[in-house]
């Protein structure tokens, strides 16, 4: 009985990864069947365990105290990640108010004034400002913004987008892996395993941002010739485009805004030392946006992907048919036998095995699967916190090797051919995947010299 709950919650899980993977339906969607084929089929018809659903629901951890508020203890969770959930839906409300009021607009366009408006210059500057707003905000919405502001100055400026936005994509993967709260993978994992914004910045801070400055250096020597002949003989005229100040809708709420987000920032990086759980931060962040933009209030939640989260909520219960089935603790004893038990060929193994898969597959549902695996290894005797490194690390910057590896490339890929700039996949994996094995190969040695 157990083997066959396993065999079926594999096929089940693998069906729901493969209609993602071919993308002819929303991806929430085959999440949602998924998750409901392993509640009826797993749980309830082969196992017969009503208990098992609840424990994968999770839905009692939401009303106890330690869900808001655990203090110092690390909050560590299984089946669906509530806190996950959470987080995300509040920060998509408060980003949602940001852009309202012109703020990523506006920053955009004072960076490109800044560099005076050359196309090079704006390469590296949008590099650098993808990578650092990834830290804070979800690489989606980065991208959502960055590149169309991109293809607006190269219609102004004359030149091509697309190299532009497929660093953008990569420096904002990057970027999302220095933080807990960057990337969909980081934030799965720091819930997940109860590491704070705090953790993820000195043990992936500075490992992505040596990742960064190769990512900036690789792309400049790729792309500048490219950039500056399609640039030549345009006038560089600051006064032919818009000013910054003109993307500010509201210079009131505008203000407001940033105070939000400056406070969520500063309750994330100290949320370890507060003892306030990343759920109620999302909630704080919402519900200030909410108050203070409160006429558009209704206007804000109907813009907040709903269906992100239902994706999330499908994943979670997929993926906690596959842990409570022990199928994953296979994987993870496979692992455990092929490495003959050596911790650095293991940190090797996932590292190199998530970032390859993660250019293949989304890198969320890889890295929520993912995470009993180096649990249960972690059980056998291997140090957990290096292999969740190596987990995120793999997963945020593996994602750069196709445009459907991570969210982040989807909706820059799509905004580009929306706007008449296809990004086929040669030209993307052309340049993409060399520059994501050696940034990889970065981070790999990293990682080495610092854990072992």
């Amino acid at each position: 009985m157990h083997t066959l709950s396993q065999i079926f919650a594999v096929l089940i899980f693998f069906s729901m990864f493969i209609v993602i993977i071919l993308n002819k339906v929303p991806r929430y969607i085959p999440a949602l069947v998924g998750g409901g084929l392993t509640i009826v089929v797993v749980f309830l018809l082969i196992m017969k365990s009503p208990a098992a659903v609840l424990g994968v629901l999770n839905v009692g951890q939401i009303v106890q105290p330690a869900f808001w508020i655990p203090g110092h203890e690390p909050l560590e969770s299984s089946g669906v990640n509530w806190q996950t959930i959470i987080f995300i839906g509040g920060m998509m409300v408060m980003v949602e108010g940001l852009g309202k009021v012109g703020f990523f607009r506006w920053l955009c366009l004072y960076v490109a004034r800044v560099v005076k408006y050359r196309a090079v210059s704006i390469l590296v500057a949008f590099i650098l400002l993808s990578g650092f707003l990834a830290m804070f905000i979800d690489s989606i919405t980065v991208l959502l913004f960055l590149a169309t502001v991109t293809i607006e100055l190269a219609r102004m400026l004359k030149f091509d987008p697309v190299p532009v936005i497929i660093a953008e994509i990569f420096a904002s993967n990057v970027g999302g892996s220095a933080t807990m709260s960057g990337d969909p993978p980081n934030i799965i994992i720091g819930t997940a395993l109860g590491y704070s914004f705090m953790d993820f910045l000195k043990n992936t801070g500075l490992i992505a941002w040596v990742g960064m400055i190769a990512t900036l250096v690789l792309f400049y020597f790729l792309f500048r010739k490219g950039l500056r002949a399609s640039q030549k003989g345009t006038p560089i005229d600051p006064s032919l485009y818009p000013r910054p100040k003109e993307a500010i809708d509201d210079p009131r709420l505008f203000k407001v805004y940033i105070g939000v987000f400056v406070l969520t920032i500063a309750l994330l990086v100290t949320h370890a030392q507060t003892g306030i759980s990343v759920a109620s931060i999302g909630c704080i962040a919402a519900a200030l946006t909410l108050a203070f933009g409160y006429k558009n209030a209704a206007h804000t939640m109907a813009r907040v992907d709903w269906r992100t989260l239902l994706f999330f909520f499908g994943l979670f219960v997929c993926v906690g048919g596959l842990e409570h089935t022990g199928a994953l603790k296979a994987l993870a004893d496979f692992i455990g036998r092929v490495s003959g038990g050596s911790f650095a060929i293991v940190m090797t193994i996932i590292l190199w095995v998530s970032a390859f898969s993660s250019a293949i597959v989304d890198n969320i549902p890889f890295a929520a699967t993912m995470i009993p695996v180096i649990r249960s290894l972690a059980a056998a005797g291997m140090p957990l916190p290096p292999l969740a490194w190596a987990l995120a690390l793999g997963t945020d910057i593996g994602g750069n090797g196709t445009p459907i590896g991570a969210s982040a490339n989807v909706v820059g890929t799509a905004i580009a051919e929306k706007e008449g700039y296809p990004v086929s996949w040669g030209r993307f994996c052309k340049y993409a995947l060399p520059v994501m094995i050696l940034v990889v190969g970065i981070c790999w040695i990293l990682l080495v010299i610092k854990f072992t």
